[in-house]
């Protein structure tokens, strides 16, 4: 009777166990791919602007990178011209890949004092936005781009803030970012994207930090960041770590700092013999400092 009691309390516990660990095993694969921490890719700009689709993934797998800003009017050709099939396609490239498909890099822009010419570059973000909703992206990449001097800059800045606050409301429905790129004669100086943000009100509007030497403006680079840091989204852009002066390690240290978990993309304006080469080489310096800024 006493081995009868305890093979029987063994079954038990053992079923027990196999319940509890298919119970934890999808919390596991959960926590396995939320990674935390920055994770670095690619964005189109120069680098990949000639590689078709198959190829651009190709060589960001190749070189060891996660994540994939897809520039407009480059040799991948995803654009809205796209039917239902081919976007599909595109999708599938990417969830077959070892490669996050970020979304769009426009060059769609909302300062225009003309109300037709700026009634065309919402209307074409929300195209745009449907596009990336099709291809499993998870966002538009959009930029103010000047301040007309002829035109009070409060008005431009309002209708700034305006425009992305539509475009905002017309990405929920298909579960998408806007992200503002720090771009633009004037604009991109970071008192002036401030008072952009300041009145923008949606959510999933957000700011793409890029690594402008107006960046280092008074109040310097730690003094403008932490004046827009509120408004970060999941993605950065830099250029190359190894080129120009601008302080990438103080520019890590600040983003550890704040445990900054988004995407941190390369867009690239050198022209080397071996591109995907200058790729792996731009990875391990982007790898040394997020090392050196968690010792700091």
């Amino acid at each position: 009777m006493k081995n009868e009691i305890s093979r029987r309390q063994f079954i038990q516990k053992t079923a027990l166990a196999g319940i509890g660990l298919a119970a934890i095993q999808p919390l596991l694969a959960m926590k396995k791919k939320s990674k935390k921490g920055m994770k670095f890719g690619l964005v189109t700009y120069q680098w990949g602007r000639d590689w078709d689709l198959p190829t651009l993934i190709s060589n960001c797998e190749k070189a060891g990178y996660q994540g994939l800003e897809l520039r407009t009017q480059h040799a991948h050709k995803v654009e809205t011209n796209l039917n239902a099939a081919q976007r599909a396609e595109v999708k599938k490239r990417f969830a077959d890949s070892s490669v996050k498909c970020l979304g769009y890099g426009a060059n769609f822009e909302y300062h225009s004092p003309d109300p037709k010419q700026l009634r065309n570059n919402i209307d074409q973000t929300k195209e745009y936005i449907i596009l990336c909703k099709d291809i499993g992206a998870t966002g538009i990449k959009v930029k103010p781009n000047y301040l007309p001097p002829e035109v009070p800059r409060e008005k431009t800045i309002a209708q700034i803030a305006a425009s992305l606050n539509e475009c905002g409301k017309f990405a929920q429905d298909y579960g998408q970012l806007v992200r503002v790129e720090v771009h633009g004669n004037i604009t991109q100086e970071i008192p002036n994207m401030k008072a952009i943000f300041d009145q923008v009100t949606e959510k999933n509007v957000k700011m793409c930090w890029n690594c402008n030497d107006q960046d280092l403006l008074p109040p310097g680079l730690e003094g403008n960041f932490n004046m827009v840091k509120k408004w970060f989204g999941d993605t950065v852009h830099i250029r190359e770590l190894n080129e120009g002066n601008y302080p990438y390690q103080q520019l890590f240290d600040l983003f550890t700092g704040i445990k900054y978990n988004g995407w941190i993309l390369l867009e690239a304006r050198t022209e080397p013999a071996d591109r995907v080469a200058a790729m792996k080489e731009q990875l391990a310096l982007f790898n040394k400092m997020i090392e050196n800024s968690k010792k700091s």
